[in-house]
């Protein structure tokens, strides 16, 4: 579909088969594993589930590649499987990236246990200072690699210095774009090499699967699948029937849920026993003039401290009786968690400390319901 049409309008129709398959209105599942010959000559051409290339993966790639203008994107069976399929595709042993310095608690094990076993060393850098990161630059390095607002901490790098760092110097400029989804913004448009999503989270949207997804040029997603065809991680049928469902309904979804975050992160930072509100959406925020410029919303991701500390945290999540105490998040239900606890679970006290996650940090994902009885309930906890 044109890059003319609306997002809301690709949404629902790019990628969509024509003529419709059957004449069905809904694209079909294919639970196949594997199809006829059609005078493939490549191994990776073969149609089968495990290389990605039923019609359902096909339908769903194409669609979710007109969501950020990309050339071409790749569904993987998790976020994790598409960073990590990405990662490998374009460093070997030897090579060197450059990481930002506060991140998903998965990336940075991925990076800071897996590659380095593998030989692939990494350097974590300040992603709002351009300046410092010529000196962790090596001969060696081959990428620079950020997130659209960081988890937990919902920092946001320097866009601009990132694409502009990585041309200038010849390396892959990749970003986490999961945080932010497609509707507020699209790293491609800046030049950004590769966007990853965790599909799991506002692209999908109901926590109801695992999924992944690559976005970028043909050329460097024709890489990564060649890697997740070794790797194995490829997305079944019907999950990917589910993402494409759920996918349709991301632009109603996420504009409620920056609203309602707004709302709450409003509300939280003007309360007396709130110590500190970390939330791209608030003046107080130090890239707030750079969510303004970059981003359509401010995403329904926040993370926050109570100045009780660990007790006090511990105390609210557990007398909140609408948002549900677990991890992950992006979904129509406003979910709960200690970062330290969860997502950076895997990293140890000393790292966790070093990107600045307490054990009383709070991360909330606002979901699709009433804000004033998300607010009251909020009220009525703290």
């Amino acid at each position: 579909m044109e890059k003319s049409k609306n997002f809301d309008t690709k949404l629902i129709h790019s990628g969509e088969p024509h003529p419709r398959i059957g004449q069905a209105v809904t694209m079909p599942i294919f639970q196949s594993s594997t199809f006829e010959h059609d005078s493939e000559t490549h191994y990776h051409d073969i149609k089968y589930a495990r290389l990605s290339n039923t019609p359902n993966h096909k339908v769903l790639g194409e669609k979710i590649a007109a969501l950020e203008n990309g050339e071409s994107a790749l569904v993987t069976s998790s976020g994790m499987s598409a960073i990590s399929a990405t990662l490998l595709a374009f460093l070997k042993s030897g090579d060197h990236v450059l990481v930002q310095n506060c991140l998903y608690g998965g990336t940075h094990s991925l990076l800071t246990q897996d590659l380095l076993d593998l030989g692939i060393k990494s350097d974590f850098i300040d992603a709002n200072d351009p300046k410092s990161w010529a000196t962790k630059l090596k001969p060696e390095t081959k990428m620079i690699y950020v997130e659209t607002m960081s988890n937990p901490l919902l920092e946001i790098p320097d866009f601009n210095s990132v694409v502009d760092f990585a041309r200038t110097k010849k390396i892959k400029s990749v970003i986490d774009n999961t945080f932010a989804s497609p509707l507020n913004f699209r790293p491609l448009e800046m030049g950004f090499d590769l966007s990853i999503h965790s599909a799991t989270k506002y692209l999908n949207g109901h926590s109801d699967i695992v999924a992944g997804a690559v976005i970028g040029k043909k050329e460097d997603i024709t890489s990564v699948t060649h890697k997740l065809d070794h790797l194995g991680g490829s997305l079944d049928p019907h999950a990917c029937f589910l993402l494409q469902r759920g996918i349709k309904t991301l632009a109603v979804r996420v504009r409620y849920q920056n609203e309602s975050a707004l709302q709450i992160a409003q509300y939280l930072s003007k309360h007396p026993g709130i110590l500190r509100v970390n939330y791209p959406g608030l003046d107080t925020h130090p890239q707030h003039s750079r969510a303004k410029e970059f981003f359509a919303g401010f995403s329904g991701m926040m993370s926050f401290r109570l100045k009780g500390g660990l007790a006090a945290a511990n105390s609210l999540i557990e007398k909140l009786s609408i948002p549900i105490h677990a991890p992950s998040l992006g979904g129509v239900e406003s979910l709960i968690t200690r970062p330290a606890f969860s997502s950076h679970g895997g990293a140890s006290a000393e790292q966790r400390n070093k990107m600045g996650i307490t054990d009383d940090l709070i991360r909330l994902s606002v979901g699709l319901e009433s804000t004033e009885d998300l607010i009251k309930d909020f009220e009525n906890a703290i």
